[in-house]
């Protein structure tokens, strides 16, 4: 079962190896990050510890049982007790619930840890595998918008934090 870490700064290496080696992969189905994010990837780290600092949002790494870093599930723009889930998983992690299981526990965190109400998340109609990890974790559909010039689909789930507990 894959675990989360709030973000670190010794977390850099092994962000930006799992960024690197997953750079194809995750092109398939969202905008590419670019070759300036990986240039200047010490900076754009230290920039995302303090934007957690600060509470805006909560940054997390899901590492495997072993410690490896498989993927990262974050919190954005937290403000009036709702934020932005965006999350991806290593190809080599694709399919084996990872996913699906680092939401459910972000959630978790989401609404007993950080007083959370409602999350929103948003999905390409070409991305089933996120589509279904958002439909497991009890996310509905509540409208479709471009992002980056593509159609994307809108979702919201609100956190109940007396059911909140895996």
């Amino acid at each position: 079962m894959p675990t989360l870490e709030p973000l670190r700064p010794e977390h850099a290496p092994a962000l930006l190896a799992f960024e690197l080696a997953n750079r194809a992969w995750f092109a398939r189905s969202i905008s590419d990050r670019g070759d300036a994010y990986f240039a200047e990837f010490a900076d754009r780290h230290a920039a995302l510890l303090a934007e957690q600092a600060s509470g805006v949002c909560r940054f997390h790494v899901i590492l495997d049982p072993a410690g490896a870093l498989i993927g990262r599930i974050n919190l954005l723009d937290v403000r009036d007790g709702e934020a932005e889930l965006g999350y991806r998983v290593a190809e080599s992690a694709a399919g084996r619930g990872v996913a699906t299981a680092a939401v459910a526990e972000v959630c978790r965190l989401a609404a007993h840890d950080y007083g959370l109400d409602a999350l929103t998340a948003a999905a390409r109609p070409d991305n089933p595998a996120s589509l279904a990890v958002l439909a497991r974790n009890g996310f509905t559909v509540t409208g479709e918008f471009l992002l980056a010039g593509r159609p994307a689909l809108r979702h919201r789930r609100v956190l109940d934090r007396s059911r909140e507990v895996f």
